[in-house]
């Protein structure tokens, strides 16, 4: 249980989000999260799955079976964190977003 609680700190800090961040990512309710990032219960096999996709990573990173992780350099933990946000606007903010990026492509 301290890997899966120690993972989802770590994944957490790698995105550069909240425990209450990560928690809405992950359509879970903060104080459930709480309760898996502190270490005092286990998720079931769905929840799981859904912490994962939720936190962009693996089932398996989370409960330490891939011993090799990935460190992401800069450039990959900035990008990791600009699609974490980019999950949390709406669809009009996300298409506005998208045009400014594209203006600082061209610029």
């Amino acid at each position: 249980m301290d890997i899966f609680a120690n993972r989802l700190k770590e994944r957490a800090a790698q995105l550069g989000i909240s425990d209450r961040q990560a928690a809405r990512q992950c359509g879970l309710e903060e104080r459930r999260y709480a309760h898996y990032a502190g270490g005092r219960r286990e998720p079931d096999m769905e929840t799981l799955v859904r912490i994962a996709h939720g936190l962009g990573t693996t089932p398996n990173w989370l409960l330490g079976l891939d011993h090799e992780g990935k460190k992401p350099t800069k450039r990959g933990a900035m990008l990791e964190r600009l699609s974490a946000a980019a999950r949390q606007v709406s669809d009009e903010e996300l298409r506005i977003l998208t045009i400014q990026a594209e203006a600082l492509v061209r610029a």
